[in-house]
């Protein structure tokens, strides 16, 4: 989970204002106080912090209140705001127009992800239907160009590359030529950590030959702090029109190159959590705050369902909504909701969800859909369509079989009959929705 050490800090400062019985001084002092050591511990710079702690205490006491909204409310609006404005305000798009091919020239360290947050880039984009292209620019490191590849296998995106040309350029041009008729062209290019200086000579040579329409930096965001020197020397070369920082999952030090990559005026564009080639994000300021204080953000859990394709036919709801759901229907939901990614993420979006349930319980759930995912998989396609089939001698094979124990397979088969008693009663009750009728007037 992205700073999840951070949103827990702050959540829980923010939740000693809600219990207090009046929201005097020294309650704000001493939420300042606590959002202090937060931010200081995320490896946030002592001089911001001093600045957005300042902000804070000075509009929380001496704002005059909006009409309707209590002093409660008011601090944490407070908060959310300036937390906000620190890492910038507005969300910086990616503005591409399909038919109009635009290219990308991702330059960083080695080691910063560039690779990865190719592939991730082109994927984003793939799922908002356009035609993304990636170029192996990458001639020094061995293996890169396999690399991008195998991660651009996966997601059925062309790559070019020549792993025998040292010709950084005629790699690039040539790639550029093969996908004349894409919409995106990303370039991967080289990244060294002791010949820095060499590195931003090539890519001052290949932005001036190649004339990219964007050139994003990739950032590591486990170094903290560092990101503003990386991003200040990249941006001397060339502008730097964008950055994309990776592996903020579970890093401690998130804060500190976010909050340093915002300091330099550099917009941050993409956020990347997480090592599947979904896991990466358009930066949207209010969102990301709104999830890391535990208020949710609806709108990526609309985005992140949307994405998963979950889509039932109407006549096969019809067929659940009448009681005919199966083991084979549940567990086409399980995979749907795999696809969203892990508990932990989805329960981030959720307003009031994201700290106030325990990790272990969490990861219990997570642990039991993927045991009843493998329970299904291990019955005949007979026992998915009619579970009333199920012996007890059948339980104990489907057990053996599926490497768990009688009484998950037992747990599974009761999880079936309460949803499937659910979907009938829904039926029962004739929601409009499957009637056709309108809401009631209070509804709509």
């Amino acid at each position: 989970m992205v700073l999840e050490g951070l949103g827990s800090s702050i959540y829980g400062a923010l939740k000693k204002v809600f219990r207090a019985a009046v929201v005097d001084e020294a309650i704000v002092k001493e939420l300042v106080r606590d959002i202090q050591r937060a931010l200081l511990q995320a490896d946030v710079n002592v001089q911001l912090v001093l600045n957005i702690s300042k902000r804070i205490e000075n509009r929380a006491l001496k704002e005059e209140l909006p009409p309707g909204i209590s002093r409660k409310e008011h601090v944490v609006k407070v908060v959310y705001e300036e937390i906000t404005r620190f890492l910038g305000e507005k969300p910086v798009t990616l503005k591409i127009e399909p038919g109009k091919r635009r290219v990308l020239m991702l330059v960083g360290i080695q080691g910063s992800g560039k690779t990865t947050a190719s592939a991730k880039l082109a994927r984003y984009l793939q799922k908002r239907g356009l035609k993304p292209a990636l170029i192996c620019a990458d001639t020094y490191r061995p293996g890169a160009y396999d690399q991008l590849m195998q991660l651009a296998n996966r997601i059925n995106v062309p790559v070019y590359g020549d792993p025998k040309s040292r010709n950084v350029v005629a790699i690039v041009r040539n790639g550029l030529k093969e996908f004349n008729n894409r919409d995106v062209a990303i370039i991967d290019t080289s990244g060294r950590h002791k010949e820095e200086k060499s590195l931003i000579e090539e890519m001052k040579h290949l932005e001036k030959a190649i004339k990219p329409d964007e050139v994003m930096l990739v950032i590591d965001g486990t170094i903290g702090q560092q990101a503003a020197t990386q991003a200040k020397a990249f941006h001397e070369a060339t502008p730097i029109g964008s950055i994309l920082v990776a592996k903020l999952d579970g890093s401690a030090r998130g804060g500190g190159a976010l909050s340093a990559v915002a300091a330099i005026g550099s917009p941050i564009k993409f956020i990347s959590a997480g090592e599947k080639i979904g896991d990466i994000e358009a930066f949207v300021p209010s969102r990301f705050v709104g999830r890391l204080l535990g208020m949710g953000d609806l709108e990526s859990l609309i985005e992140r369902v949307r994405e998963a394709e979950i889509k039932v036919p109407e006549k096969k709801a019809k067929k659940i909504l009448s009681g005919k759901f199966t083991l084979t229907d549940m567990y086409e939901q399980f995979e749907a909701m795999k696809g969203m990614g892990p508990f932990k993420r989805i329960l981030k979006m959720l307003p009031g969800m994201s700290y106030d349930i325990p990790n272990d319980m969490i990861d219990m759930a997570q642990d039991r859909l993927e045991k009843w995912r493998v329970i299904i998989q291990s019955m005949t396609p007979k026992e998915r369509e009619n579970p009333k089939s199920f012996s007890s001698s059948r339980i104990r094979i489907v057990a053996r079989v599926s490497g768990t124990s009688d009484m998950e397979v037992k747990e599974l088969l009761q999880q079936y009959n309460m949803m499937r008693r659910m979907m009938k009663q829904l039926r029962r009750k004739r929601l409009p929705f499957l009637t056709g009728k309108k809401l009631p007037r209070g509804f709509r």
